[in-house]
């Protein structure tokens, strides 16, 4: 039997102004009706501000009517171990810093946001030089984020990539703010609006995030779960008249859906078999890690 009754998938995007087509945010819902896997939206706000209210509304819905959904955002939940006491935090160390980037962006209903300006002062904290976020749209000198490039990262630094971007090397970095596949920026203005969906009171109590609240698995008792997710894995669906992104969130909804149709989709939350315990703790940490990544590398 089917563990969720919906399946949400949302493709991202950092712009800093309003936008729509492609590189811009897509989401979709694929739901069970009569037996049937149903596409009930696919939607193209054209602001972070918009697709949370839209998000919102969906998932407030859904609960209401006793669904369960499975809901995946294509960009980084975390940053590499280390990240957060390298900020002086100790506790709950994914919480510290999801709150130090909901507290730090600005991220108004127009898209304009200032996670360059986080970014650096962030760089200033964490090393007290340009390093390890890079990549800016913005021309104008700061002395601790750079326009382009970056140095190497060596021992004693952060690491460039997260445990999970090591099996999956078309990945870019978090630390990466601009240019092509720039996810830095968007998990610095998505995790905030994340946090904005867990908290909103029509589903703060039913829902858990994944595997920060969960631990390494599907905890059955919430209602909606939200989770990291890579469209990339599977292959997009061509749709007439549509951009390749709005095709990856449906074939990314379709491909959870099969699997938990054949009582596979569980074993997803696992996440890879061959984590030992010590990476495991990282992950449900501070880590994350991307919903469906399971094994070895990948090219």
């Amino acid at each position: 039997m089917p563990a969720f009754d919906c399946y949400l998938t949302v493709d991202w995007s950092a712009a800093n102004s309003p936008k729509k087509g492609k590189d811009s945010i897509w989401f979709t819902e694929l739901a069970r009706k009569d037996g049937r896997l149903v596409q009930t939206c696919l939607e193209n706000p054209s602001t972070r501000d918009a697709a949370t209210r839209q998000l919102a509304d969906l998932l407030g819905e859904r609960v209401a009517q006793g669904k369960r959904v499975l809901a995946g955002f294509d960009f980084p939940f975390g940053y590499p171990t280390g990240t957060v006491t390298s900020l002086g935090h100790t506790g709950l160390l994914w919480r510290k810093i999801w709150s130090e980037l909901d507290d730090g962006l600005v991220d108004g209903p127009d898209n304009h946001n200032n996670r360059f300006d986080l970014a650096e002062r962030l760089n200033e904290r964490i090393s007290g030089e340009a390093f390890p976020f890079w990549g800016s749209t913005e021309r104008r000198h700061r002395p601790f984020l750079k326009y382009k490039g970056r140095r190497p990262h060596g021992p004693g630094d952060l690491a460039e990539r997260r445990l999970v971007e090591h099996r999956i090397r078309t990945t870019q970095p978090c630390w990466k703010l601009a240019y092509n596949g720039a996810v830095g920026s968007q998990a610095l203005t998505g995790i905030p609006r994340v946090w904005q969906l867990r908290t909103d009171p029509r589903i703060a109590f039913a829902t858990a995030i994944w595997p920060f609240e969960t631990g390494l698995s599907d905890q059955a008792e919430a209602q909606v779960i939200l989770a990291e997710a890579y469209p990339s894995l599977v292959k997009p669906e061509e749709i007439p008249g549509k951009p390749k992104d709005a095709g990856q969130v449906v074939a990314l909804a379709r491909h959870y859906a099969d699997l938990d149709e054949v009582d596979r989709l569980g074993t997803l939350f696992e996440a890879d078999p061959a984590l030992t315990e010590e990476e495991k703790q990282k992950v449900e940490a501070e880590e994350a890690w991307i919903l469906g990544v399971t094994g070895e590398k990948r090219p």
